[in-house]
């Protein structure tokens, strides 16, 4: 209760929140994105699982996330799965309808694909959360729990938004993308020549965009070609 009185506990605790608002926007387009796949009486429980897991997963990663990001290659490996997710699940989008063409996706791929994702879109912003939590687990754990229902919220409008203007997928895409470019560029091997070069940051995330969209259009129209008239 002492905890609970103290002004430091509360600023910190909507610094958690905003901060987790703010870096929080690309993976609801993540969790939208893999969610929309399944049948509308899943998208809910999809949305749901995913995010709290994800939230969940993101308070244990904290924990150790400075020490993963000082690993070499791993944000490489992390930002190509990104980029494959991206494609993936732009591939899964009909052009021509707005519908998926595979309707009927799982939703434990789904809860898996947002969990994966969601791991590697988090890295960096956990340090920022710590950073705030200033070591005290019971401000991260409550701040984090406060913005499951924000994030949830923020994904289930992405889905509709998603259906009345497909547009938004392939944006949503080109997000995912960039992050994926961002991710890569910014593992520890290349710290030395990102500092030299610091436009290399936008460019690999520019490519990592174009990446994703080119790549997922093309099994767009490969799908489409294998679906019997």
């Amino acid at each position: 209760m002492e905890l609970m009185q103290s002004t430091d506990f509360w600023i910190g605790l909507l610094k958690i929140v905003w901060i987790n608002i703010i870096l929080s926007g690309d993976n609801a387009v993540v969790i939208a994105m893999a969610a929309r796949t399944l049948p509308p009486h899943q998208q809910g429980k999809a949305v749901f699982w995913g995010s709290g897991a994800a939230v969940v997963l993101r308070i244990l990663l904290t924990v150790v996330a400075a020490k993963l990001l000082a690993l070499p290659y791993l944000q490489i490996v992390g930002g190509s799965l990104l980029l494959w997710i991206g494609v993936q699940l732009l591939g899964e989008e009909d052009e021509g309808d707005g519908e998926p063409t595979q309707h009927h996706g799982s939703l434990m791929a789904a809860v898996r694909t947002i969990l994966i994702a969601d791991l590697i879109m988090s890295l960096d912003n956990v340090i920022a959360v710590a950073a705030a939590a200033k070591g005290n687990m019971v401000l991260l754990i409550l701040g984090l729990g406060i913005s499951i229902p924000l994030v949830i919220f923020g994904s289930t409008l992405m889905i509709k938004l998603m259906e009345r203007f497909p547009i938004i997928v392939v944006l949503g895409a080109a997000l995912i993308g960039w992050v994926g470019g961002e991710t890569i560029i910014s593992d520890f091997i290349f710290r030395d020549y990102l500092v030299a070069n610091p436009w290399m940051h936008y460019a690999a995330a520019a490519v990592g965009a174009a990446l994703v969209v080119g790549l997922g259009k093309l099994v767009q129209s490969r799908h489409r070609g294998e679906t019997p008239a």
